[in-house]
Parts: C-alpha cells; structure tokens; sequence
C-alpha cells in the first residue's frame, strides 16, 4: 500500500499550485486573443485586451506583461491559479500573487455588452510616419576618405 497520495484531480474548476498544472491550464491560451482585468487588494487597477505571446516556465529572467499587443506570461511569476468553466463552457483564469489577481478570459466575440465591450481589431495611424528607404552606396559615390561626407565631389 502506497502512502504517497494521488494526483488531485479537477472537474471544471480548481486552484492549482504546481507550475506543470499552472502550464497545462495556461497553454490553451497561447497564440489567443484574451481580455484580462488586473486588480490589487480586490480594486480593480487595470484591463484591456491582448493576445497571448508567450507562456514560460523557469525563466526567472522573464518578466510577466500585459499590453494591448503581446501578453507573456511567465509561471514562477504566480503563487498559484484559479480556474473556473462558465457557463458557455470557456474557462475564467485568475492568476493570483499576494494580494494581486489577474484575470484572464478568452475575448469576447459577438455582440458587446456593457460589461464586455465589442473587441476592437489594431489600427496603426500611418499618416504622421515617413517611409524611408536605404540604398547601397555605388562605387563611383563612396567617398576616398572614410568618416568624411561627399561634399567635395
């Protein structure tokens, strides 16, 4: 008879530990649109949209960010997840550190609610930027002194 206990077992919703199951849980995120709300002893601070990067593990080095562009989440950044299905069957994921919580859903797609505003795909402004494209200097340009200009030619 073995005294190790089993493996835990989860149905729908849990709280995790083990950077392996944090991982596993997580990993569907990757490469996914996801909405998130960051909130610090229980007031909300921070939310937006993003899509999910990158999800590592033992990479101290590797800081964990949120922006509207690239989400990177790194495990050993958590004391512990928390999970749970709604009843759409996505699943709520709250990342919890001291008294810090993010949490993490997959974006809403569909009509916006008041709640859940209408995702709203990136636009980059390009009328204040200047396309500049660089060319290799021909032989006869290059100047015969190198660091000077070709002012003299």
């Amino acid at each position: 008879m073995s005294l190790e206990p089993p493996a835990k077992f989860f149905v729908n919703s849990g709280l995790v530990s083990s950077p392996t199951d944090i991982y596993n849980l997580l990993r569907p995120l990757l490469k996914q649109t996801v909405s998130y709300r960051y909130f610090r002893a229980g007031s909300q601070m921070s939310h937006g949209t993003g899509w999910v990067e990158r999800i590592v593990v033992d990479r101290p080095e590797v800081s964990t960010f949120f922006t509207p562009l690239s989400i990177c989440l790194n495990i050993d950044s958590f004391e512990h997840l928390e999970f749970e299905t709604r009843p759409d069957q996505l699943i709520v994921y709250t990342l919890v550190q001291g008294d810090e919580q993010i949490v993490v859903e997959f974006a809403p797609l569909g009509r916006p609610t008041a709640e859940e505003p209408e995702q709203q795909q990136f636009t980059f402004p390009t009328s204040d930027y200047v396309q500049m494209e660089l060319g290799a200097l021909d032989v006869g340009e290059r100047s015969e002194h190198p660091g000077e200009g070709n002012e003299g030619s």
